[in-house]
């Protein structure tokens, strides 16, 4: 049975690794080679090698409430859209609380993980660590959880551009950027348009001369404010919107969705229009960004083709002269150097995981990888929801299906990942975050349960319906229950609010109508999901009565 547990990197991931083996009584031992935790969240006025790094002024584009482990809410007066260092005290005050800090030894850098000789028996694990002091320490595990993220290795593929050692000036990857300071009366290109790239061009375009945005592919570009002033994901990331994605046609979805957003600002006239359609990969979250474009600030441009000197030509055959700084915003590379080769092998562009979790192929399912996903939304809740089921199985509690089962399973996977988003080396995953979330849930028990919830709690019913998808959902039942959780949904828009209640104004009632359609609205989608459920297990509504029944019996 698994006992102790090495967790590598003190990250968000890692946090969540430790509470969850804690959780299920196993002794968790954590290495983070830097001096504190919170992974990519940590600001450091120079970036350090094979580690995550971020700029003086992020703010992160996940709102509070999406962003949140699930029994562990952020203070309501935070702000919505969080600052890095707001996040990092939010961290502090999480390991604080559940005792983590004395599972975690900083300064301790992980040089390699290998099976024991006894493996096929024990499924142990050796784990040569080294202190800063360059002691090199040997440890023996039960188990081990990678959470080292996939942030550290900068991808910077110069030999795409001819010339670049000609370049006259000065030039380096996103992952090296603070802030604007060197870009003050400078002509600038920023390479990728990305979230980082366009953070960086916004922010550069306030000092800069001119900054240009170069982009091999377009990109759809939405607003972290949505209609009303709300947060976009708490408006739009809902259970009902997510059983309009399992019902309607997915072209109609796409059309209607690049309509909204044309709406707002057409990406043609914009020069943003992307090769592909809008849910087939993660968009661009800036809301500055239009305006910059509009105002000339921030000129969009195609692929580079090749660098002259201080000249860069682009592939339309445009020149541009004078260039002072190039700024590579072209992703990252993923490794996990410390990790065995036979333990990881590749599916398609990806590492072979079982549900982006486990390796398939080992004798004894004792390592996991935790936060090693990528979808629309934070990856607290994604890496906590992946560390409860880890534990679990760590635990005991679930078995994994056979080796040959979850290598089927993977690559049917990378298959449906391939037919439904643009994967490539450097973003070689995707997945939706509501069916993933209610996926690995369901793997642990608490996956929650529209159609018991309409029965025995219809109040807690149409918020879980209508009300953001946050992490609170999957404490209302099975293990790990939290008694706060329910009460935590109930007032997730409460703790929203707060923080912009800074003048104290009278506030208007809600209309009648208002609420007579969103009745409508909801019996209309409960009848809808008790028909979808009755067709295909005609069983399970006369079951679930017969049980409430003999419950009120």
């Amino acid at each position: 049975m698994v006992q102790k547990v090495a967790v590598i990197g003190a990250g968000p991931s890692g946090l969540t690794a430790i509470k969850a083996c804690l959780d299920e009584g196993m002794v968790p031992t954590c290495f983070e080679s830097s001096d504190d935790m919170g992974g990519l969240w940590k600001f450091k006025e120079v970036s350090e090698p094979n580690r995550a790094s971020i700029y003086r002024s992020l703010t992160i584009n996940i709102s509070k409430e999406m962003m949140c482990y699930s029994d562990f809410p952020i203070p309501a007066d935070y702000p919505n859209y969080m600052h890095h260092s707001k996040i990092l005290k939010y961290f502090r005050m999480y390991a604080e609380h559940f005792k983590l800090l004395e599972h975690i030894h900083f300064q301790t850098l992980v040089k390699s993980v290998k099976q024991r000789p006894d493996f096929s028996r024990t499924g142990q694990w050796e784990v040569v660590t080294e202190t800063r002091d360059g002691q090199e320490e040997r440890h023996v595990f039960d188990a081990v959880i990678c959470c080292s993220g996939h942030y550290s290795y900068p991808n910077l593929p110069l030999k795409d551009f001819p010339g670049i050692e000609t370049f006259e000036g000065k030039y380096f990857h996103s992952w090296d950027y603070k802030g604007p300071e060197d870009m003050y009366g400078k002509r600038v290109v920023v390479i990728g348009i990305g979230n980082s790239g366009g953070d960086i061009a916004v922010e550069g375009s306030r000092v800069a001369e001119q900054v240009y945005l170069s982009t091999r592919r377009g990109a759809w570009v939405i607003r972290q404010v949505s209609d009303y002033g709300l947060p976009v994901d708490m408006k739009y990331n809902t259970r009902f919107v997510h059983i309009l994605f399992q019902l309607l046609p997915i072209n109609w979805l796409n059309w209607y969705g690049e309509k909204t957003l044309n709406a707002m600002y057409d990406h043609t006239m914009y020069a943003l229009k992307p090769t592909h359609r809008l849910f087939s990969q993660i968009p661009v979250i800036n809301d500055e960004l239009p305006l910059k474009i509009l105002s000339g600030s921030v000129i969009i441009k195609p692929n580079v083709k090749e660098i002259r000197g201080s000249t860069v030509v682009f592939d339309d055959g445009s020149v541009l002269e004078k260039v002072d700084t190039i700024v590579f915003a072209t992703g990252y590379n993923y490794d996990f150097p410390f990790l065995p080769n036979n333990a990881m092998y590749k599916s398609g562009h990806r590492i072979a995981l079982y549900k982006h979790v486990f390796p398939p192929n080992l004798e004894h399912p004792t390592l996991a990888v935790v936060g090693f996903i990528h979808a629309l939304g934070a990856i607290m809740p994604q890496a906590e929801i992946q560390a409860r089921w880890v534990a679990r199985v760590f635990k005991g509690h679930k078995k994994l299906p056979s080796n040959k089962a979850m290598i089927k399973a993977v690559e049917n996977d990378t298959k449906d990942i391939e037919k439904h988003y643009i994967v490539s080396k450097l973003t070689p995953l995707q997945v939706d975050f509501v069916s993933y979330m209610d996926d690995i849930a369901g793997e642990i028990g608490v996956r929650p349960s529209l159609l018991w919830l309409f029965f025995t709690d219809y109040q807690l019913f149409k918020q879980v319906l209508w009300g953001p998808v946050t992490a609170y959902q999957y404490r209302l039942m099975g293990p790990g229950k939290w008694k706060g959780a329910r009460k935590a949904i109930f007032t997730q828009f409460d703790r929203m609010y707060q923080s912009l209640k800074t003048r104290k104004l009278a506030e208007q009632e809600s209309s009648s109508s208002g609420r007579l359609i969103k009745l409508s609205l909801t019996l209309l989608a409960g009848g809808a999901a008790a028909y979808y459920v009755h067709v295909r297990n005609p069983t399970v509504i006369p079951s679930l009565l017969c049980k409430i029944h003999l419950q009120k019996a």
